[in-house]
Order: structure tokens, then sequence, then C-alpha cells
């Protein structure tokens, strides 16, 4: 009998994002982690005005029964519903599309000489994994992949 492992964000993703658009919100990410001896399946939703606790709650109730169903992880785990936040993690390619032209902060896994470990700027270009920054000068241009950075947020928690 196969185990269900590998896909899981797949699986709940592909029964989650229907109900979630239903609704009227963008189904932003889908991480199922463990944190001491439990597992938590977070679904993180948003919309351009943003979402609060009731968009949550809904969101909630309304992808219950579904998972249960779809039963698309083995084991027992705790659902959160919540906001990615104003300094939102930028993890799939619709994310960096979406946001080209928008002020991001970098957390790179090894520093990048004469730029460092932690940087600002702006999402200038995305492509196949490649992330093109420029500082706030319009002097200086990196490109990365996002793969080597250990985090890459949009940098909107002063706007």
């Amino acid at each position: 009998m196969p185990t269900k492992k590998g896909n899981t964000v797949e699986r709940v993703w592909k029964v989650v994002e229907p109900i979630v658009n239903s609704l009227g919100l963008e189904l932003w990410d889908v991480r199922f982690l463990k944190e001491g001896a439990d597992w938590f399946l977070r679904i993180y939703i948003d919309k351009p005005e943003g979402v609060n606790i009731t968009h949550c709650e809904e969101v909630s109730r309304s992808i219950d029964k579904p998972l249960d169903e779809e039963d698309p992880i083995e084991q027992a785990y705790i659902l959160e519903v919540c906001s990615p936040g104003l300094e939102r993690p930028l993890v799939r390619d619709e994310h960096f599309e979406k946001f080209v032209g928008a002020d991001i902060m970098v957390k790179m896994i090894r520093p990048i000489e004469g730029v460092g470990k932690e940087f600002k700027g702006v999402l200038k270009a995305y492509e196949k994994g490649e992330v093109t920054i420029e500082d706030h000068s319009g002097e200086n241009q990196v490109v990365i992949n996002k793969k080597d950075a250990a985090w890459i947020k949009l940098d909107d928690f002063d706007n």
C-alpha cells in the first residue's frame, strides 16, 4: 500500500485551493511542519485588502470536512489558517512574478561578496528561479538563485 508521504503539500493544495478561491481569497502557501512533538498544517490565505480572523475562521470551517474526506495526511496534525503577514515570504514562482517592482528583503544562506548575507532592494525580474534585485540607488544589481536564499520577503513594513 503506498504511503501518503512526499507530496503532502501538493495534495493539500489541490483540496484547499478551489475552496479558498470560492470564498474570494487567494491561497498563498501551504506548509506541513513538525514542531516539537506536533505536526502543523498551515494554510496561508490572502487578498489585496488583507485578511482578518473572520476570513481565517471561514476557511478553516470550509476546508475541515474536505480534508477529512480526502485524508491527504497520514498522521494527526493541527490545522492553522492564517495570513502571510505584511512582510510575507515570497516562495512560489507566482509570488515573484506578481511582485516584480516591489521592495524586498533577502537573507542568504551564505554571504555574497560585496553584498553580505542580508540586504534589501527592488525585485527587478524573476525567471526560472533566478531573482534579480536592484539596490535602492538603482546603480547595482545582483542575481541570485532563490534556493540559495534562506528567505526572500516583501519589505512593506514601513509602507
